[in-house]
């Protein structure tokens, strides 16, 4: 089954089918796109074979690099942004059927489930007996696969949320603590303590994720370590590569190229 990188789609109700499992294969007709917000009771796993994906929940942000899956529970609120070079594929899951967590996460793909799940889109439509055997090895294999650390918590704090969208906006931003305090009209201890309340994360380290979320992406997208560097507001190459391994314990090309190989 294929579809395009929309929702929803006129010609399919995900919700109205009673199948445990439907695998769709998404077209992103080599452009950017997005998926504005949605929801519905299934839940999905948002799946990458190439390029990179950004979920959006209220709580935060959720990359999907090559070879890798975000899971959204069911009925919660996501939109899907995909570089112009995606590969992918949407599965929904009725939920209780799978042993995934009631909270969103990046997980790898093993080589095994990346073919399940090309198999259910493509070649198991008119067998109902071998896609149910494939449904079955789909969901036993699913709560095995590792997690990926790639989640940017946000949240709804109407300063921080400020912070976040500028953020976003600009990666490259480099203003101080002191200096978005002063723009929020906080002193700095006060806005320090805010964000370690509603994110968990010191302001520099919840930067930092912002920045390899963002680095990721454009990677996944093709884009040069020195071009995702110099966009990331780094003074060097070679400070983006330390800052980038020192989080994620390879370097850029080794993180990429390891993900594919692990799965």
């Amino acid at each position: 089954m294929r579809q395009k990188l929309q929702y929803p789609w006129l010609e399919l109700d995900v919700d109205d089918r009673a199948a445990p499992v439907i695998a769709v294969r998404v077209d992103a007709d080599g452009t950017k796109g997005e998926v504005p917000d949605h929801r519905h009771r299934k839940g999905q796993l948002v799946v990458s074979l190439g390029g990179g994906v950004i979920c959006r929940v209220p709580s935060g942000l959720w990359m999907v690099p090559p070879h890798c899956a975000v899971w959204i529970p069911s009925d919660m609120p996501h939109s899907n942004r995909a570089t112009a070079n995606a590969n992918l594929f949407f599965v929904y899951i009725e939920a209780e059927l799978v042993g995934l967590p009631g909270r969103c996460c990046t997980i790898s793909i093993s080589p095994l489930l990346r073919e399940l799940i090309v198999e259910l889109s493509d070649g198991a439509q008119h067998d109902e007996a071998r896609r149910e055997r494939l449904i079955g090895v789909l969901l036993g294999e699913l709560p095995l696969m590792p997690v990926q650390q790639l989640h940017l918590p946000l949240s709804r704090e109407p300063r921080l949320k400020r912070i976040a969208i500028a953020l976003a906006d600009n990666p490259a931003d480099r203003r101080t603590l002191a200096q978005w305090a002063d723009h929020v009209a906080l002193s700095e201890s006060s806005l320090a303590r805010l964000v370690a309340k509603e994110t968990g994360l010191t302001f520099g380290r919840w930067r930092q994720q912002l920045h390899l979320i963002v680095a990721i992406r454009e990677l996944a997208a093709g884009a040069s370590v020195q071009q995702v560097s110099a966009d990331l507001g780094y003074e060097s190459v070679t400070a983006f590569i330390t800052m980038f391994r020192k989080a994620l314990g390879k370097s850029p090309a080794k993180y990429l190229s390891s993900v594919s190989r692990e799965t």
